[in-house]
């Protein structure tokens, strides 16, 4: 499909290509000869103030290329080939991702979702079933919990929630890793209650997003405790997550976490997403899911999407009865005020 520059594109937060402090630095740095596979100064400068945004004075930070490569390459890592990851039916590896955590070998155990989220209750309660089937040395045997942050619905977990998860995985020796992808606007949301350093406190493993949160692309993996599941270069570039020009991906997350522009970037798309709420509850439309993050869910008459779909893009997220669709409006560092104006008088 076609581009067209008088048409808005709400349909996600990775549309454009990156922020300009990104951009401009990239170029700065562009004819600096480095050494490859982020060794380069740049990267280990980005290491050191990902380590510090996260308050840990040690720990490991890996740079790779995608979300999907960055789950791929944890999970793969942590599991035995025996061993499964616990994650909400509609979690971004048991759905987008192609099979991916499948293909090398893993099983997703998922559990139903609530507006995306799974409950300490649902874990539990799985572990404790799980533990009583005389069967299970035949079953494959969970080991991971898969959690996101925010969730494929835009909700968040609260931290008494992770507090509690946290405990569950203590009690029966399951490791917890938090996926990312849009943790900037996680963090910059009103209602959150969970900082970097909690997810450093509580996670075994997550990643800081950063091909939806400003970047042009790549993912920050931080690790807590140093040295743990002997993650490695070497496995990296076993799952295609290794960039050669490593430097790239250095430079941008220097940037990201200099001067808080990474927080700056969450506050901006949450900020978007604020007005454009705001605007839709002055029109009456409902909305379909309870987010509070920067997408936003909303009931639709099928028409009206149609009568739409030529001047905005927007995401078909489900179809609840026949003559009306939910549709997911996303915003993100690059959205302005001024196509949410315009988007509010299309709506």
């Amino acid at each position: 499909m076609e581009e067209r520059e008088d048409k808005l594109y709400f349909n996600s937060d990775y549309l454009a290509g990156c922020h300009e402090k990104i951009l401009n630095r990239l170029y700065e740095t562009n004819l600096i000869k480095a050494p490859g596979y982020g060794t380069d100064s740049f990267t280990l400068s980005a290491k050191k103030k990902v380590l510090e945004a996260c308050g840990l004075t040690e720990g490991d930070v890996y740079f790779l290329v995608g979300g999907t490569q960055t789950n791929d390459t944890v999970i793969s890592t942590i599991l035995r080939p025996y061993e499964g990851v616990i994650a909400a039916d509609t979690a971004h590896i048991a759905t987008h991702e192609a099979g991916i955590i499948e293909v090398h070998g893993h099983k997703v155990l998922t559990l139903p979702h609530i507006e995306g989220k799974i409950y300490p209750a649902q874990i539990r309660e799985y572990m404790v079933h799980f533990h009583a089937d005389g069967n299970n040395a035949h079953m494959v045997q969970p080991r991971l919990v898969y959690l996101s942050q925010p969730t494929e619905f835009g909700t968040l977990y609260s931290l008494e929630e992770l507090e509690d998860i946290r405990d569950i995985c203590n009690e029966y020796k399951l490791s917890l890793y938090i996926d990312g992808a849009r943790l900037a606007y996680a963090l910059a949301c009103p209602k959150n209650d969970v900082s970097l350093s909690d997810l450093a406190r509580l996670c075994d493993v997550f990643y800081i997003g950063g091909t939806k949160c400003g970047a042009l692309f790549g993912e920050a993996v931080v690790i807590p405790q140093k040295g743990n599941f002997s993650f490695s270069p070497t496995i990296i570039k076993q799952h295609g997550a290794l960039l050669a020009k490593g430097k790239a991906l250095g430079v941008q997350f220097d940037t990201l976490f200099t001067d808080d522009l990474y927080f700056q970037i969450g506050e901006h798309g949450i900020k978007m997403a604020e007005k454009i709420r705001s605007g839709l509850k002055e029109k009456g439309y409902p909305f379909a899911i309870g987010s509070p993050t920067n997408q936003i869910f909303i009931l639709m008459k099928k028409e009206d999407v149609e009568r739409i779909q030529d001047r905005v893009e927007l995401t078909h997220w489900d179809n609840p009865d026949e003559t009306h669709s939910i549709m997911r409006i996303c915003t993100g560092w690059a959205t302005t005020e001024e196509d949410v104006k315009k988007l509010l008088m299309i709506l």
